[in-house]
């Protein structure tokens, strides 16, 4: 169970358990700002009328141009909360690719495409729906039904998973909080693995050159890395000393090829060759902010970078693959074809 506190001089107080009048307004607030899960997707529909006669709460679009499928709980028993995302599923994975454009135009009132690009930086996939993902919404999920997702999930690779939220009072103001039951991406990964092609053994990393941390300094200092947010400086924690990896700058291209030689750290604990990261000259000293704060503090992930191009000789070819994960898999058979031309990526 998900508790809050508030500091008070040196003491923890428990802030009070609240309750939402209605149920709906959690389903208003993800259509305007999925980003409370932590889903980068683009809302395509709401209430979205099944061939079978449901209604799909919301309905949405990732990055690759997967749908995903998000419903609330409301007052259902978990157990038919989970037969009824089956159900919406199996309509869900019958969709065209203009099929998905024909219910996105309904909602949007405008072309798909000018909103995908607008969302995720990038053109829209010429073929949608390879696979979906189904998202329950819920305030409490008893340990059976948790069971049953974890199965479906881990033992069957179904892109099934439980996001949950709290309600919590204090001072006349409510307060909202997030959890998982499963690791989102993982879940996500599971499912694809199904439908592509074998792991190469190489991860795609966002390289995220921005105002908050440098690429320069990231090839100079032998490092990758994210922060701002346990979902994006999360993700790094899956590299590990020995893994090869790809660097990816958005709307640029492939810039770097390396193997990890470091896990995750918090910048302030960094090292590099010449010294601690926070004491070199850097080109972009931001990356030290909120250094103290271990949910928002950037971190770090040692690399020896075996080739890399400054972003302005990134390489790129259109229909590789890029979306917006922080670290990925990559599959792609075009995509390692290209890396192996230009990095000299080899296999494992």
């Amino acid at each position: 169970m998900t508790r809050l506190y508030q500091l008070f001089g040196d003491s923890l107080v428990p802030v009070a358990r609240g309750r939402l009048a209605n149920e709906n307004l959690i389903e208003g607030w993800l259509e305007k700002q999925p980003d409370l899960l932590g889903l980068e997707l683009l809302v395509i529909g709401r209430q979205v009328v099944t061939g079978f006669g449901g209604r799909i709460d919301l309905l949405g679009l990732d990055a690759d141009g997967n749908l995903v499928i998000v419903e609330l709980k409301r007052d259902r028993t978990p157990r038919e909360i989970v037969a009824q995302m089956l159900d919406y599923a199996s309509w869900v994975v019958g969709l065209t690719t203009r099929q998905v454009h024909d219910i996105a135009q309904d909602y949007l009132k405008g072309r798909l495409g000018a909103a995908f690009r607008e969302r995720f930086g990038a053109a829209i996939p010429q073929t949608l729906n390879g696979t979906h993902t189904m998202v329950i919404v819920a305030s409490a999920f008893d340990a059976s039904s948790q069971r049953i997702v974890r199965y479906l999930s881990e033992v069957h690779d179904i892109a099934i998973n439980t996001a949950f939220f709290a309600i919590f009072e204090q001072d006349g103001q409510t307060l909202l909080t997030t959890d998982w039951l499963l690791d989102q991406a993982e879940v996500v990964e599971r499912s694809e693995a199904r439908v592509q092609a074998p792991w190469s053994g190489l991860w795609y990393v966002n390289v995220g050159d921005s105002a908050a941390r440098s690429w320069e300094d990231m090839q100079r200092y032998g490092f990758i890395a994210a922060g701002a947010g346990e979902k994006y400086s999360g993700p790094l924690r899956r590299l590990e000393p020995g893994d090869r990896i790809v660097g990816y700058q958005k709307q640029a291209g492939y810039v770097g090829y390396g193997r990890v030689t470091a896990p995750a750290l918090m910048v302030r604990d960094f090292v590099t060759g010449a010294g601690p990261l926070l004491d070199q000259q850097l080109t972009q000293s931001n990356i030290g902010h909120d250094k103290d704060d271990p949910k928002l503090a950037e971190y770090a992930v040692g690399v020896e970078w075996i080739k890399a191009f400054p972003i302005a000789e990134a390489k790129w070819s259109d229909g590789l693959f890029a979306n917006q994960n922080i670290v990925c898999k990559l599959r792609d058979p075009k995509t390692i074809e290209f890396l192996r031309e230009q990095f000299g990526v080899a296999d494992d």
